[in-house]
C-alpha cells in the first residue's frame, strides 16, 4: 500500500466518522437492543420511547436556548417542580379549573426565571452561580412547603388537566404533541428569527454583541423567564401523568438535559447549541434507557452502563467536532 493510498483511506475514514459517526453509534445500539429483545423495535415500544422522552425534551429545549446565550441554567428542574406544584395546589386547595391551574403552574415556573434574571442581570452574578443558588432556594422552598419532601397527590384532578399527559389526538399522545410543538417553536426562534441570531451572537461574543447594539440584558431576561415557563409545562405533564407533585423530581432530568444539549452542539458543524441536535441527543438517551430497561438489569448496573454509554457518546461527538 502506497503512502498516498493510505492517506486517501485515512481521509475517507475520517470523513465517514465526521458525517456518520454518531449515526453509526445510534444504529449500533438499536441493533444490539433489538437482538437482545425483539420487542425493542416494535411500534408500541418506539412510541413508548418517544412518549417517555417528552418531558426531557422540553427541559433540554430550554437548556439549548440558555446555552446558546453563553450561559447555563441549573434550575430548570426547579421550574419544572414549581409548575407541577402550583398547578396541583391551585386545583386541590382553591378548586381552580384545569386551564386556570395550568396557567398558574406556568406562572409559578416563570418565577424561577424572574429570580434568575434578577441575579444575573440585576446583580451581575454569573449564570452558573445564580442558577445553582436558585436551585438551592427552590429545593428548600419545596421541602418547607411539603414538610420535608412528602408528595402532594390529587387523585380527583379535572379530566382536562389529566388529558395533558394521558389524552391523545389521532392516536398521538398529547405530551408528544406538546413537546413537538415546543420543539418547532424553539427551532424557529433559534434558527429562523432575528432574536435567534442575536442570541447566538451574544453567546459567541457578548462584548461584540453589545457594540453591535444588541440589548443583551433584555434578551437575557426574556430568555431565562421564557425557558423557566417552558420547563413548567414539563411539570404540568409530569403532574398530570401521576396525579401528584413529587418534590425535587425535576432534578433527575437535569444532567440528561445538559448531556443532550452538548451532544447536539458537538454534532453541529460550528459546535453551536441547536434544536435538531438536541432532539437527536434526547432520542439517543431515550433509546439507551429503554433498551437497558428491557434487558432487565438491576438498578446499579443499569446506571453504571448508562454513564459509560453517555460518556462514550459525548467523547465521539467531541471527536467529530475536532475532526471538522
Amino acid at each position: 500500500m502506497t503512502e498516498a493510498t493510505a492517506q486517501t483511506r485515512t481521509h475517507w475514514l475520517k470523513g465517514l466518522i465526521i458525517r456518520f459517526g454518531f449515526l453509526f453509534l445510534f444504529a449500533g445500539f438499536v441493533i444490539f437492543f433489538t437482538s437482545w429483545n425483539p420487542v425493542f423495535l416494535q411500534g408500541q415500544n418506539m412510541l413508548n420511547i418517544v412518549e417517555g422522552s417528552a418531558v426531557l425534551l422540553i427541559l433540554a429545549l430550554g437548556m439549548t436556548l440558555i446555552v446558546a446565550t453563553g450561559g447555563i441554567d441549573l434550575s430548570v428542574g426547579i421550574a419544572m417542580d414549581f409548575g407541577a406544584a402550583f398547578a396541583i395546589v391551585a386545583m386541590k386547595e382553591y378548586d381552580a379549573g384545569w386551564l386556570t391551574a395550568a396557567c398558574v403552574g406556568v406562572g409559578g415556573g416563570a418565577l424561577v426565571g424572574i429570580l434568575n434574571s434578577v441575579l444575573i442581570v440585576g446583580l451581575r452574578v454569573s449564570p452558573f452561580m445564580a442558577t445553582i443558588g436558585t436551585f438551592f432556594i427552590g429545593s428548600s422552598v419545596q421541602r418547607i412547603f411539603t414538610n420535608g419532601g412528602g408528595p402532594i397527590s390529587h387523585r380527583s384532578m379535572p379530566e382536562g388537566f389529566r388529558n395533558i399527559a394521558m389524552g391523545d389526538l389521532g392516536g398521538v399522545p398529547n405530551e408528544v404533541i406538546i413537546a413537538g410543538a415546543l420543539a418547532i417553536i424553539y427551532y424557529v426562534i433559534l434558527e429562523r428569527s432575528i432574536w435567534g441570531r442575536r442570541i447566538h451572537a451574544m453567546g459567541m461574543q457578548r462584548s461584540a454583541a453589545v457594540v453591535a447594539g444588541i440589548r443583551v440584558n433584555r434578551l437575557l431576561i426574556l430568555s431565562y423567564i421564557g425557558v423557566a415557563a417552558t420547563c413548567a409545562v414539563a411539570g404540568l405533564i409530569a403532574a398530570a401523568s401521576i396525579r401528584m407533585f413529587t418534590p425535587l423530581s425535576g432534578f433527575s432530568y437535569l444532567l440528561d438535559a445538559i448531556a443532550a444539549v452538548f451532544i447536539g452542539a458537538a454534532l453541529h458543524p460550528r459546535g453551536r447549541p441547536n434544536v435538531p441536535g438536541t432532539i437527536a441527543g434526547v432520542l439517543f438517551l431515550g433509546v439507551v434507557t429503554n433498551g437497558l430497561n428491557l434487558m432487565g438489569l438491576n438498578f446499579n448496573t443499569k446506571d453504571a452502563l448508562s454513564g459509560i454509554i453517555l460518556v462514550s457518546a459525548l467523547a465521539l461527538a467531541v471527536a467529530q467536532r475536532k475532526m471538522r
